[in-house]
């Protein structure tokens, strides 16, 4: 009984106890040469582990599995091991994802680990991290630097070579580039790498050069330069034979960094610097060379400034020729005729200015002078161009282009830039903001000027429509004065003219006296006029008018009667109007 209490004891505690599953690295931050252990560590027996996937990262070894299990004063333990060896493939933070597993019919994960690659590291060589039997096995990538103190601007090389020696090398693969902070830099391009015989700290073996690069220090003081670190696939002998007497050979992977160098930069010299220096530093010519020298009206000339030689030929600038104002100068274009070497840069620069005259007569461009720092030498040094005279033969003086005497010649010169736009429709880069400007401000308060008339001529609009009366009135004044012009248009014609002449006369009464065509009978027009005080005698013309406009359609008339008629209702009608109340 008391057997069988203890093992309930223990499945219970079994059962109970918390399942524990983490990730741990040998180390958080390394080098980009150095190697990273990882350990995923659970305290139960789980099934279906799953790595992770190690991006960044290339496996060296692993996995390898540990278990181990304990009882101590009747409690027991168990942990579970799987190890990796891995080497960074590239610098910076990369994260090492989840690893899973599963219990009892759940799954349970890792947090992820963030590792930081850096630059290499130097490492002290292990005597034992060499095959046996092999004692003179050589693998080292050296930075050769031709100059660690140069001038600024002066050229440096840097040559990565890789000794090696009972080993084999069958291909490498660059994990950290070096970085030439505050170098202007080139790479010499190796079309075929090519495996010498050379000599390494006195030990015979063979090189070859991987990388090569053209740098020129931009700043003095103390410039550091990165290491360049390489994955190298390599072929190493064992002690074993085979069995035909063979050394046997096996395959790996080595990281191998040539290590940060120093570079001590010397400032160029202040006390003896020349006036208007740019910075050329190397042994250079320089010449300023006209197309020609003679010009007639109209014609313009090329003038080519240029320094060639060797030097940092792409990192200064050529210094500016000055001319008369007679002479009008263009922006210069530029070229650049330069290779790049193990020795540096040489070559030849070039700014090439037109010039125009725009006057007749002679006119001296000065000397101009370039500065440049001679590095056999030591000391700066200076070149001067020669005066060059400038003839033009033909065109205004600048007196007959003042007083215009000569337009025929300055129409001349006018058309040689007829292709030039002296008018320019530039949109500017920055454009005013939205928000805030006037049409924003002008549409945020727009709404409350609007909306009050809107609804002031809403209401006008309903007054309107509910006076009856009213439209009425309007709509028969509209009337008069449309017919009234009808009657106009048919001066010549006799039975038009009086049916719209009447119904002007007609509908000009409704307005005024606000009657209907049913109440206009002669009688009852007379009444209404005359308690309006219109005067009697023009009361009677109204109505003889109107008689006259009906037997006038069917009896002969004149066009001059038809025309005293027009009038005779025009007055009429301005009469009645100043007279109705």
């Amino acid at each position: 009984m008391k057997r069988y209490l203890i093992l309930f004891l223990i499945t219970f505690q079994g059962l109970m106890a918390q399942v524990q599953f983490e990730a741990r690295v040998s180390k958080n931050t390394l080098g980009v040469n150095e190697r990273l252990r990882i350990d995923f560590i659970m305290n139960v027996d789980g099934d279906n582990f799953e790595q992770p996937s190690f991006e960044g990262f290339r496996m060296v070894a692993g996995p390898s599995q540990q278990i181990s299990q304990s009882w101590v004063n009747g409690r027991s333990s168990f942990q579970k091991i799987y190890s990796y060896i891995l080497q960074p493939e590239r610098k910076g933070a990369i994260m090492i994802k989840q690893a899973a597993i599963e219990y009892n019919g759940q799954v349970y994960k890792t947090n992820p680990i963030k590792v930081t690659v850096t630059n290499a590291v130097a490492q002290e060589r292990d005597p034992n991290d060499r095959p046996p039997g092999s004692p003179n096995e050589l693998l080292t990538l050296v930075a050769e630097i031709s100059k660690t103190n140069p001038y600024l601007n002066e050229p440096i090389t840097v040559v990565y070579k890789l000794y090696f020696n009972n080993i084999g090398v069958n291909r490498f693969k660059e994990l950290a580039k070096p970085k030439y902070n505050d170098f202007w830099n080139q790479n010499i391009e190796i079309k075929q790498l090519q495996i010498e015989e050379g000599n390494y700290q006195g030990q015979r073996c063979y090189s070859v050069i991987l990388k090569k690069a053209v740098l020129y220090p931009q700043k003095s003081g103390r410039l550091t330069i990165d290491p360049l670190s390489l994955d190298l696939e390599i072929e190493m002998a064992t002690n074993r034979r085979d069995m035909f007497g063979q050394m046997i050979t096996t395959q790996g992977n080595k990281v191998v960094s040539a290590g940060a160098k120093t570079i001590n930069v010397k400032p160029l010299p202040e006390s003896s610097k020349p006036e208007g220096f740019t910075g050329a530093v190397g042994k250079l010519n320089f010449t300023v060379t006209p197309s020609k020298t003679t010009l007639k009206n109209g014609e313009g000339l090329d003038l080519i400034v240029s320094a060639q030689g060797t030097g940092n030929m792409k990192l200064f600038t050529l210094p500016k020729p000055v001319v008369p104002n007679a002479l009008e100068m263009y922006d210069p274009v530029h070229d650049e005729s330069v290779t790049t070497s193990l020795a540096g840069m040489s070559g030849r620069i070039t700014d090439k200015y037109t010039i125009v005259p725009q006057y007749r007569g002679k006119y001296a461009i000065k000397p101009m002078q370039f500065s440049y720092f001679d590095l056999n030498t030591g000391s700066y040094k200076t070149i001067t161009s020669k005066e060059i005279m400038i003839d033009v033969l033909d065109g205004p003086t600048p007196a007959e282009a003042n007083t215009g005497s000569t337009p025929k010649n300055a129409t001349a010169q006018t058309d040689h830039f007829k292709n030039i736009k002296s008018k320019t429709a530039l949109i500017p880069i920055a454009k005013k903001e939205f928000y805030g400007s006037d049409l924003y401000l002008g549409l945020l308060f727009a709404p409350f000027v609007i909306i009050p008339l809107i609804i002031l001529a809403k209401k006008r609009k309903e007054a309107i429509d509910s006076d009856v009366t009213g439209n009425r009135i309007r709509m028969n004044n509209k009337l008069a004065k449309k017919y009234l012009s009808q009657a106009k248009k048919h001066l010549n014609n006799k039975e038009p003219f009086y049916i719209a002449l009447e119904k002007a006369m007609h509908n000009f009464l409704k307005a005024k006296l606000h009657i209907e065509t049913s109440e206009m009978s002669k009688d009852n027009i007379r009444e209404l006029l005359l308690s309006r005080n219109a005067n009697a005698e023009t009361v009677q013309n109204f109505i003889t008018l109107t008689e006259n406009c009906e037997f006038a359609r069917y009896a002969p008339a004149s066009s001059a009667s038809i025309q005293q008629d027009y009038d005779k209702a025009v007055l009429i009608i301005s009469e009645l109007e100043k007279q109705i109340v």
